[in-house]
């Protein structure tokens, strides 16, 4: 079954290397028979929070981002997070972007791939969006996919040094979060009909 996967990645910093691990991410999905869309907030340049999307009343103009975000985010069967680690928790450019939405996410499943320069990958950014993700009603899957070095693993293009490797690390994730978005799908689509 294709799945509709938007792909979060969360940093706007100059010089940001995990752009590379979320394109091998959307090029991996692509692979597997899926329609994954990468949501970059770069592109999106959306304010600090002040207003959600629900918040926003009938006939009230809501900013061409942030519908265009609205539209990617609720025809979505998952969510599948990039996030470096910052001070030990996820960036403020992700956090936002979560922020500004609510029942899109509701049902759904969210998978979560860490990266650092260091030896870590980020694994405690992923500790801390797995509570954040539960509130937003999109729980995240057991397994996580944490990318140490980020800067030697891939090249610009998303293209792994070691594309074996990255294959076996990446199959088990992916099938997880597959796995999830086939189940949860199905289950929506039987609550629509009742």
């Amino acid at each position: 079954m294709a799945l509709s996967i938007s792909i979060l990645y969360g940093s706007v910093r100059d010089g940001r290397l995990g752009i590379r691990f979320a394109k091998y991410l959307e090029q991996a999905l692509k692979a597997r028979g899926h329609k994954p869309v990468l949501i970059d907030p770069l592109e999106y340049d959306l304010p600090l929070l002040r207003k959600r999307y629900s918040d926003y009343k009938p006939g009230e103009k809501i900013p061409a981002n942030l519908a265009k975000l609205h539209d990617i985010l609720a025809s979505s069967d998952a969510y599948l997070l990039v996030s470096a680690e910052y001070n030990h928790t996820a960036p403020p450019a992700l956090t936002n972007l979560l922020d500004h939405f609510y029942a899109e996410y509701a049902q759904k499943p969210s998978a979560i791939a860490t990266y650092s320069y260091g030896p870590f990958g980020g694994v405690r950014a992923a500790m801390t969006l797995r509570a954040m993700l539960g509130e937003l009603g999109c729980g995240s899957i057991q397994k996580t996919l944490p990318c140490p070095a980020v800067h030697e693993a891939f090249d610009e293009t998303g293209k792994p040094n070691d594309a074996a490797a990255w294959q076996k690390r990446s199959d088990g994730f992916l099938e997880q979060l597959e796995w999830y978005a086939e189940a949860l799908k199905a289950a929506r689509g039987k609550a629509k009909k009742k």
